[in-house]
């Protein structure tokens, strides 16, 4: 592939008097660029802090998810201690290459509730309720319709109202599907929970068979950069370089007292650089990134920038704030001498997998977690632990706000959101949990996530060092902390007991044995919360920090409901740091559904677009 970003210098991209210029070529990023690069009139440029991969396999190939964790293309990013974790740091992986997380993530492809997004509107924010987002859900995608028989045999279901048949990111369903993945819905079915065929229409309570970000012909990862990059890489109008981390915004007061935007001062192999938008800068570097470049360039809380040397130009004291991310538990099971002998599976080894992957595109290799359940808290609770929780959550600090109003409003029953996550996979997925590996068994993991999260942290720019090429962001998300986070330790405490009821029921029974870790030892709620603090992980899923303020405005947030940046001209921020609340979901459609809007809406205010 010639990439335009190779023949391309940092000093001849600085040169360039763009209209556009994207801060992040990530998931986002690289979607409003392919979009506004549609239009010739616009040069766009984009700048990208890591390299461009192409035709990696721990990359493309969907079984080895998880591979490019740790690595170069992980900005490895780190929480600080956390002492509702006992003391505990937590890594934060996030996407350093082309494609940002897209090109790590594990490939789930789902959406939230239609409360979800309408949640986002009631703050004030029109144009984000479910029926304004949905077009542009649909535009990202195209949903490759299921044969008759992945829809007989693994509930496999399509619904050409909700999906997206022409968008640039492929979605399917798996061909291959382990032993245990029928035996799942069954086993939940057998509990009362409804099989739902229809999880990408709004609602996804239930059990079902989830679609990834998977591109069925190739059997390879769709991600930004495969689909939003490399089939526009001939535009004369799209600029990527790459390598280079941005230091800051360049801001001007104009003459009647406003700053603007105006360019980006940016590094790129030592050398320092400055480039300028005619337009727009738009800022799309994660729910991570996003506030600390805000704060580099002096937006902000005036006593964080203070403390960071930085000079204050617009007083923001939401920026990093309201930092919201799912929270996960993983719960190994052993499995039983059925399941260690997968007809479909026949027994293959790593290297038995990758040569049927090489050869056929089939097999293991193909597929990635696909059985999944969301459920109220009300079904997962134990009896009478649900009305506890909630005597809990009516008397939590903060009730006077409409957010918390929104958040409690959760807990009605009759709601009836998902508001805990299950997901089955097999293998050891516990990084606490280290089996010898001379005892021969094999394992299963069903990891539990919760989705409302009421513990909120922050990310905020580090102090002790104004290079931003090494300096990482304060990240701080208040696992377990004060009375909201009390409510999330126990509703996770809690939902673990639904996972025995799970492993207990036929035909699921019949393959999974005892629970390894928590230990079987464990049986009362301040063990299980010993546990969940010692063994809580992130799900990777964080929202919020340059949130839509709605109807509250600056004293609410950090964008408008149009992504514009509030007390700067010329700026929008468009990524998941905008979400005001949590949704019920992994994030990644709802983030290209962003990207899609932001297009829109730049282009509307432009004239381009009606």
């Amino acid at each position: 592939m010639a990439a335009r970003e190779e023949l391309i210098t940092a000093a001849e991209f600085s040169q360039i008097q763009f209209d556009f210029l994207i801060i992040g070529g990530g998931t986002a990023g690289i979607a409003v660029a392919a979009r506004l690069s549609e239009h010739s009139q616009f040069k766009v440029g984009v700048l990208e802090a890591g390299p461009l991969v192409n035709r990696q396999d721990t990359v493309d190939i969907p079984g080895l998810y998880g591979q490019t964790i740790g690595t170069e293309h992980d900005w490895g990013f780190e929480t600080v201690p956390q002492q509702g974790l006992h003391g505990r740091v937590l890594p934060w992986p996030r996407g350093k290459l082309v494609g940002g997380t897209s090109a790590l993530n594990f490939m789930i492809w789902n959406r939230g509730s239609k409360e979800d997004y309408n949640a986002w509107e009631q703050l004030g924010n029109p144009g984000w309720g479910w029926d304004d987002l949905l077009p542009f859900f649909k535009k990202s995608e195209t949903i490759h319709r299921p044969t008759t028989k992945l829809q007989t045999d693994h509930g496999a279901a399509f619904d050409p109202e909700v999906s997206g048949t022409t968008g640039p990111i492929n979605v399917s369903y798996p061909n291959y599907y382990p032993a245990t993945h029928q035996l799942w819905r069954q086993a939940l079915n057998s509990l009362g929970v409804e099989s739902n065929k229809t999880h990408l229409s709004g609602s996804n309570t239930g059990v079902w068979t989830c679609v990834n970000s998977i591109t069925p012909q190739e059997q390879t990862r769709s991600f930004a950069t495969t689909s939003y990059y490399v089939p526009n890489v001939h535009r004369k109008n799209l600029f990527l370089l790459t390598e280079a981390v941005v230091d800051e915004i360049t801001l001007e007061l104009t003459d009647d007292g406003v700053h603007k935007a105006t360019g980006v001062t940016f590094t790129c192999k030592g050398q320092q650089h400055h480039v300028s938008a005619k337009y727009e800068i738009i800022l799309s570097a994660g729910t991570v990134q996003s506030p600390q470049i805000l704060e580099s360039s002096g937006i902000g809380n005036p006593e964080i920038l203070t403390n960071a040397g930085k000079s204050i130009k617009v007083d923001n004291p939401n920026v990093g704030e309201n930092l919201q991310e799912h929270i996960m538990a993983a719960i190994v099971f052993e499995t039983k001498a059925e399941a260690r002998n997968d007809p479909q599976r026949g027994n293959k080894g790593p290297e038995a997998a990758l040569e049927e992957y090489l050869r056929h595109k089939t097999g293991p290799l193909t597929t990635v977690p696909s059985c999944f359940c969301y459920l109220p808290f009300e079904k997962a609770f134990p009896e009478g632990k649900f009305e506890d929780l909630s005597k809990l959550v009516s008397v939590l600090p903060g009730s006077s706000t409409q957010s918390h109003a929104i958040a409690s409003g959760r807990f009605d029953p009759k709601q009836q959101l998902g508001q805990i996550e299950y997901i089955l996979d097999s293998g050891n997925w516990n990084p606490d949990f280290s089996p010898s590996q001379e005892d021969g068994k094999n394992y299963a993991t069903i990891f539990q996530v919760l989705q409302y999260p009421f513990s909120k942290g922050s990310i905020h720019i580090n102090s002790s060092s104004n290079d931003a090429s090494v300096n990482k962001p304060v990240i701080d998300p208040q696992y377990y902390r004060g009375p909201h986070g009390l409510i999330d330790l126990e509703a996770m405490v809690h939902s673990i007991h639904f996972t025995g009821e799970i492993v207990r029921s036929e035909p699921l029974s019949n393959l999974l044995g005892p629970r390894v870790f928590p230990p079987a030892s464990i049986t009362i709620d301040d063990e299980y919360r010993d546990w969940v603090a010692k063994t809580t992980i992130t799900d990777w899923h964080p929202v919020g920090t340059c949130s839509m303020g709605g109807s509250r405005g600056i004293e609410g947030g950090v964008v408008d409901h149009r992504l514009r940046v509030y007390g700067v001209q010329g700026l929008r921020v468009a990524d998941a740091s905008i979400m005001p609340l949590h949704i019920s979901a992994h994030i990644q459609a709802t983030v290209y559904a962003i990207a899609e809007k932001a297009a829109h809406m730049i282009l509307q205010d432009h004239h381009v677009l009606a």
